[in-house]
């Protein structure tokens, strides 16, 4: 039974009645550009199969009802009009801050029944968080009749993980999760908002994009994060730019020598370098060259992403030497840090293929006692959508 089949059938069986629509929107896998969202610079997610699926009616009572399928026989209520930031917990608080955020900015969004099931690894920097976020946003506009184009919806999303849940991330994971086309990747200029989609067959070239997820405890709500945007929002100020994205790889040393401290300068390092392999990497691809060429490229993100950034840990360093040892092409960690998922750019087959790859990641965990990785291939799908 698929995802959409199982949230209608629950749907049906807690609110005997057929819900009046079914949305969904995917996970994503950052391809490169790690927190240069929200220093106003450049990225470039695709979305993935996995994806959150989201059954829903208007209320039929004073209030609304969330229920997830990953959490049988828990269901959590609010009223939508009462909604304030704190006052919904735990996972359904990204459900309710979707809605109090569509009400802030000033959408008539009444109370709704929602069923929720999802197939994103939750904690492997897949945006679990965006996917649940982008299907309710698009279902409860819909159910409202709320005209909202990908974007609109993408920025609302956002508002409600930063401002509701307290979650200071930047816009791309939603905007992945809204602007995904099959086989293609979203390059997105997250200070304009300018999204083109970028050409991304690996098939053709006989290649795949391996996803580990590496199962390191991961949370990104505890300061690490915000940390790091602190830091950068710092060394902008410091260097009087709005924001890192206005200090171009020529002007980078220059910049560094004007920072206070080794911390700053290592992360605006990283971010303006982050910056220049996400257009270099655009520039590639859009030519039409082999895609192994954007290998060295992954790897170096990652290694800036540990030395300048330090957002990485020993399962995800373990992983990508691993995996480069292997044969990968290139390989780097994606999302926020501090634990997640992996990526590698392999063969598809082969002695160095994704199997092979995979296998000799899960042998360096065992020798070291860790827990097995979850290992798999993935390609970019379609963004959120309404399924029926």
């Amino acid at each position: 039974m698929s995802e959409q089949e199982h949230a209608a059938q629950l749907f049906e069986e807690l609110h005997g009645r057929a819900p009046a629509g079914v949305w969904a929107a995917p996970g994503r896998v950052n391809l490169i550009g790690e927190h240069t969202d929200y220093n106003e610079g450049f990225v470039l997610p695709l979305a993935i199969r996995q994806r959150c699926v989201v059954a829903a009616a208007p209320a039929t009572g004073a209030q609304s009802s969330v229920t997830s399928a990953q959490r049988p026989g828990e269901t959590i209520r609010f009223t939508a009009a009462d909604l304030t930031p704190g006052a919904v917990e735990g996972w359904a608080a990204y459900v309710a801050g979707v809605l109090w955020a569509l009400r802030e900015a000033g959408h008539d969004v009444g109370d709704v029944d929602l069923v929720v099931d999802s197939t994103v690894p939750l904690g492997a920097s897949l945006s679990s968080s965006a996917a649940i976020e982008c299907a309710v946003a698009s279902a409860a506009a819909g159910l409202a009749g709320i005209d909202l184009d990908a974007t609109q919806i993408a920025l609302l999303a956002q508002r409600a993980e930063n401002d509701y849940v307290g979650m200071p991330c930047g816009v791309m994971d939603q905007m992945a999760s809204m602007h995904g086309k099959p086989g293609q990747l979203v390059f997105i200029d997250t200070r304009t908002l300018d999204v083109r989609n970028v050409p991304f067959d690996l098939s053709g070239s006989g290649l795949a994009l391996l996803v580990i997820d590496t199962r390191a405890p991961h949370a990104l709500v505890d300061g690490e994060y915000a940390a790091r945007r602190r830091d950068c929002e710092e060394a902008a100020r410091q260097l009087g730019v709005t924001a890192l994205r206005d200090i171009s790889g020529d002007e980078l040393d220059d910049a560094l020598a004007k920072l206070s401290d080794d911390t700053l300068r290592k992360r605006a390092r990283h971010v303006v370098t982050e910056d220049d392999r996400v257009l270099t990497v655009v520039d590639i691809l859009g030519s039409g060259a082999d895609p192994r060429e954007i290998g060295p490229l992954l790897t170096a993100s990652h290694a800036s992403m540990r030395d300048d950034f330090e957002i990485t840990v020993p399962h995800v360093d373990v992983a990508v030497d691993a995996a480069l040892a292997a044969g990968a092409v290139g390989a780097r960690m994606t999302g926020g840090g501090f634990g997640g998922s992996i990526i590698a750019l392999v063969a598809a087959q082969g002695p160095a293929g994704a199997e092979a790859v995979a296998d000799a990641v899960r042998q360096a965990y065992s020798e070291r006692g860790w827990t097995s990785p979850a290992p798999f291939v993935t390609q970019a799908e379609q963004g959120a959508t309404r399924l029926t």
